[in-house]
This record gives structure tokens, sequence and C-alpha cells, in this order.
């Protein structure tokens, strides 16, 4: 077995997901990442998108922020169940085999990357 570089990753995204109820506590802890960190959000998708299986919106993000932000998220997203993975151009591989779940993982709509 060959182990990959981590000079592979090119960057993370972050999955924050949420529902009708819980939209009001997302756009709080959205606020604060804004306002602590240098990430690019992405556009709020209230349903279903991509392989998402519920509302969420997308935190893109330097592997340099790793250490910093996912700690954060672990301690602040109030309830929220967040996703992240890396970003290497292996979509499949990067949502299936190498992710990460704050909160109870979910299924991935996978066959979208097929």
């Amino acid at each position: 077995m060959t182990f990959q570089d981590i000079g592979a990753i090119t960057g993370y995204h972050a999955h924050v997901y949420y529902g009708t109820e819980t939209k009001d506590v997302a756009g709080e802890v959205r606020d604060a990442i804004e306002q602590r960190f240098d990430v690019e959000l992405g556009r709020w998708h209230d349903n279903p998108i991509g392989p998402h299986p519920m509302g969420s919106y997308q935190i893109a993000f330097s592997p340099a922020l790793f250490p910093d932000l996912i700690p954060w998220l672990t301690l602040n997203r109030r309830g929220l169940i967040v996703f992240v993975h890396p970003e290497t151009g292996q979509d499949l591989e990067d949502h299936r085999d190498r992710a990460l779940w704050l909160g109870e993982s979910q299924p991935l709509k996978l066959e979208i990357f097929k």
C-alpha cells in the first residue's frame, strides 16, 4: 500500500447542515465564522443539493486553517451537523473515504460522483 502525500489536499470544505427549525442557529454560527476566520462562505441551500441530504451552506478554507477552524466548529457548532472533506480532485473518495463528521453522520447521495 502506498501512502498519499498531504500535499494532495488543496483545500477543505465544511458543509453546515440545517433545517427550517435550525436555520437561525446556522446563521449565528455562520456570522461567527465570518468574523473569526478567513474563509469563503457559500450560498444558503434550504433544500438538498448535490450529495447533501438536507439544507446546508459551504465553508471553503485552506489546509492551513484546519487546525483552528475544525476545533472551533467542534466546540461551537451549536448542535448542528457539520460534514468536512478535503479537496484532492477525487470527489468520490473525498466525500466517501476521507470525510469527517461533527455530529451524527448522514447518508450522502454519492451516485452523483460515478
